[in-house]
């Protein structure tokens, strides 16, 4: 069989190179006319599993209360604040925003109603709302309440007094989210009963696709509106310090920042290997030929991409840059050995050099590309979907670069002149050979360093940690950097969580509750698994609650002979929801919280002291509804018996633990204002965060422990040998512990694209670890000694393991010019990998070859003289 297979790559690669190129064109063509519509996703779905019911809770309470994504434009004139030109230029631009499409409403402090300059009563609010754009309101008392009143403190003017903010409300997508709630719940029913029908089988297909096309033109006009927004503020950056903020223009400017590394550093890591090749091996054809079949295997992988519209997340990003290393590296393998050949044997004609170099290099190269598939398949297990794609998306992209190395390599030799060999003019083996004498000489000293490097590295993995700050991704001179900072410093914090609060419950109303609520609010309820149960369609709470419930005649939900629904509108909820408001005030990583307790401090003080549940009641309905949609209706659902208290984090806090935070508030909610478990949920941005985190974190684990099991098996197949299994695989695991150990000790937390280091390590790792032993086997069975055969492997193979490890390492260091900040520490770690990875190859890995002795004595007739006439007879007879 592999005569017959030899057969055939003679006859269709080496006859015909000129045919093989012509077909390698026609299909890189074919997908690069795809590339159009190559697409990137930073979106929640892109960072989530199928079906995760966290990420469900968040829309469906972000339809409930209409509470959309905020862009916050910062606003610091030069002049006096709340001068009449500084107003007036803040009126204007305030304007301009409103104009653009998508913006439902920009709130500042010209907009929002005076309650306390001076402080109204009762019916004078009802006569009309006051704001400061009111000719007759005392600026200076205006700026005081702004910094005092309950409502507007950390909200619209920093403690400076000279920044403000607008906030601009983005409309609530209730079609998408309705899409993507029918999704996830016809995704969930597979996932639970393992198959849907063929009527739901379609109808998950056509609203997935439906979804995707409504997904990527909502993207698209999202990236719009943020440039529209930057578009109308750059007009008035003269006058004022201008910044905007906000989840909407993170996710924008992440996509820019990624896009902007795909181009300008795919390009440099481009330019650095021509040059790098061009000092290693100063021949064109050994710079054209590896540089073309890394250019073409992405080249494929992206038009398959674009054709199968899967699309590249702020993790799989890094994909493009690892399938031009990985893809170079073994290209480089078979080039050094084509000049090995060449140099030993200038007589051999062309065809012998490349089936010479094709069939000795196959079977270590076809190892190492399957074990690299393992290592990046593990990835699969991670439970995490960008993580899941990428580990896919490498899988096929090595596949396609085995192939093309073994098409365009040999084809491309084919079709140009001999030419001379330079292979002796090249003195890195003397490099390479450093190592091997270093080992011959300090093998002891060896294998102490490498431990001394496995405690130091265990030390600093259990320091690991897996939180992190927004703000900490972007360099501290971008605009989306400082923005942040201001807001988060001056404007009461940047990232939301919601916690949601429930009424507890009763036997009385769990049975009035199936009356009262209704699946018609949710189109796809009947098909939800999630609102089964749902903990978050919360029942009435009993009448008797509220001594004025059964009177309440200003109740518009009122129906006689269904349950009440003001237990969070009475003195009771109300003074609950205050001890929880002034608890998370007090919280040092907590900036602006909002709820129904400032309503309540504004009660009291426009009633002159306490109020009772009735003179709540009559007040409730006799506020104007502009009052009512900015103080009422955001925080409280009368429909479900549900509060809501929304809290803003301050990411600049050196105290934020989002993890420890959530739990710190749950346990104080429990233990001390007595909530049940059951009555509280988190929600909002830093919850999904978190999870995010934590997921990967344990991915981490998962994918670690599944890429070391995978290698170890595919090891043994290998090499037939489970001590040679373990050999390979401890300089591999070493490595991948050093970097883990590195980023515990000085403090880089694990996030969306460091996690996948460690098992990329172990992935291009092992190569060198197969290449090497694969070739000490081979002098040792001719030599039959163990010094003799490590120094001759490091004065070949290891030259080709030197010259991929410069390049990986160098390549990857280039995305330290880049402004976002994971794409640097993934640059700077990985080479940082890679060194490790090869100082363990050519050092660790001969140490405990030589120490263990795996390898059989060999034979007289596997000695030196005999096995260079044998290699010559296998080689007359490949190239028959």
């Amino acid at each position: 069989m592999v005569e017959a297979f030899l057969r055939a790559y003679r006859a269709l690669v080496i006859h015909r190179p000129a045919m093989a190129l012509g077909l390698v064109v026609l299909i890189t063509v074919g997908m690069a006319i795809g590339l159009p519509n190559f697409k990137l996703d930073a979106s929640a779905d892109a960072l989530t599993l199928e079906a995760d019911r966290d990420l469900d809770f968040a829309r469906k309470i972000s339809q409930r209360y209409q509470s959309g994504d905020l862009l916050v434009v910062t606003y610091s004139p030069k002049g006096d604040l709340f001068s009449e030109p500084a107003l007036k230029k803040l009126a204007s631009l305030r304007d301009a925003l409103k104009t653009i499409e998508g913006v439902s409403n920009a709130a500042s402090i010209l907009d929002v109603p005076l309650l306390y300059s001076p402080q109204q009563s009762l019916g004078q609010i009802r006569q009309g709302i006051r704001t400061i754009e009111n000719s007759d309101v005392d600026l200076l008392a205006a700026k005081k309440e702004f910094f005092e009143s309950p409502i507007y403190q950390d909200l619209l003017l920093g403690p400076d007094g000279k920044t403000t903010a607008i906030a601009l409300s983005l409309a609530v997508d209730n079609h998408a989210i309705e899409l993507v709630r029918a999704r996830d719940a016809l995704r969930y029913k597979r996932q639970q009963e393992g198959a849907l029908s063929e009527d739901e089988s379609q109808q998950l297909e056509r609203i997935s696709a439906e979804y995707l096309e409504y997904r990527t033109k909502a993207d698209a006009r999202a990236h719009e509106r943020v440039n529209k927004v930057r578009e109308v503020i750059s007009a008035y950056k003269g006058e004022a310090e201008i910044f905007v903020g906000g989840v909407t223009m993170i996710t924008a400017d992440m996509i820019s920042y990624i896009r902007s590394d795909l181009a300008i550093f795919g390009t440099a890591i481009v330019l650095f290997i021509i040059a790098l090749l061009a000092v290693i091996f100063r021949q064109v054809r050994f710079v054209v030929l590896p540089l073309s079949i890394s250019v073409l295997s992405v080249t494929i992988m992206l038009g398959l991409l674009s054709w199968l519209d899967w699309r590249l997340t702020v993790i799989s990003t890094n994909f493009v840059a690892l399938l031009l290393i990985v893809t170079l590296a073994i290209t480089i393998h078979l080039v050094v050995r084509y000049r090995e050949y060449h140099a030993e044997n200038p007589d051999w004609s062309k065809e012998e050099l490349v089936m010479a170099t094709a069939s000795f290099m196959f079977k270590p190269c076809l190892y190492t590309s399957l074990t690299t598939i393992v290592a990046f398949m593990s990835l699969v297990v991670s439970g995490i979907r960008p993580v899941i794609d990428f580990g896919w998306m490498m899988t096929i992209g090595l596949c396609v670069s085995f192939a093309l190395v073994f098409v365009v390599l040999p084809a491309g030799l084919m079709l140009l002149p001999k030419g001379d060999s330079k292979d002796k003019g090249d003195r890195s083996g003397a490099f390479t050979l450093i190592f091997s004498r270093f080992t011959e000489r300090f093998g002891g000293l060896v294998l102490v360093l490498s431990l001394v490097a496995a405690v130091v590295s265990a030390l600093g993995i259990s320091k690991l940690q897996v939180d992190n700050r927004f703000i900490d991704y972007f360099r501290s001179e971008t605009e989306i950097h400082q923005g942040m900072k201001v807001i988060d410093q001056n404007l009461g914090g940047t990232i939301p969580l919601d916690i949601i609060l429930d009424a507890e419950k009763t036997t009385s109303q769990l049975a009035a509750n199936d009356a009262f609520v209704s699946d018609e609010e949710d189109p796809f309820a009947e098909a939800d698994p999630f609102d089964s149960p749902d903990p978050f369609e919360a029942p009435e709470p009993l009448a008797e609650e509220d001594p004025f419930a059964e009177d309440d005649p200003f109740s518009e939900h009122y129906e006689e002979g269904k349950p009440r629904d003001t237990y969070w509108f009475t003195s009771a909820g109300l003074s609950q929801l205050e001890s929880l408001h002034d608890y998370l005030r007090s919280l040092p990583e907590v900036g602006r919280v909002d709820s129904l307790a400032t309503a309540y401090k504004v009660a009291r003080d426009i009633n002159g002291g306490s109020i009772n549940d009735f003179e709540l009641a009559v007040m409730r309905q006799s506020l104007p509804e502009d009052i009512n949609r900015f103080l009422i209706n955001p925080y409280w659902s009368p429909e479900f018996n549900q509060a809501r208290v929304v809290l803003r984090v301050r990411e600049t806090s050196d105290e934020l633990k989002r993890l420890e935070l959530i739990q710190k508030i749950r346990a104080h909610m429990t233990n001390e204002l007595k909530f049940s478990d059951e009555q509280v949920h988190f929600t909002g941005g830093l919850l999904l965060y978190n999870n995010m985190l934590e997921s990967l974190f344990r991915s981490q684990i998962l994918t670690l422990g599944a890429v070391f099991i995978a290698i170890m098996i595919m090891f043994m197949l290998l090499f037939r040998s489970v001590l040679l299994a373990i050999i390979g695989i401890i300089p591999n695991i070493l490595a991948a512990c050093v970097v883990l150990g590195v980023m515990g000790l000085i403090g880089i937390s694990l996030d969306m694209m460091t996690i996948t280091i460690a098992a990329i390590t172990v992935g291009i790792g092992v190569d060198d670890t197969i290449h090497y032993i694969h070739r000490f086997r081979r002098e040792y069975a001719q030599s039959g000694d163990y010094l003799a055969a490590m120094h001759k492997s490091h004065d070949s193979i290891g030259r080709a393991m030197y010259y991929t490890s410069v390049i990986i390492t160098l390549g990857f260091s280039v995305l330290a010019l880049s402004k976002f900040i994971p794409s640097i520490y993934f640059g700077l770690l990985t080479g940082l990998a890679m060194l490790a990875a090869i100082l363990g190859a050519l050092t660790l890995l001969p140490r405990l070859i030589i120490l263990l002795k795996p390898f059989p004595q060999p034979t007289l007739e596997n000695s030196s003289g005999q096995a260079d006439v044998q290699q010559n007879k296998v080689l007359d007879s490949v190239t028959r």
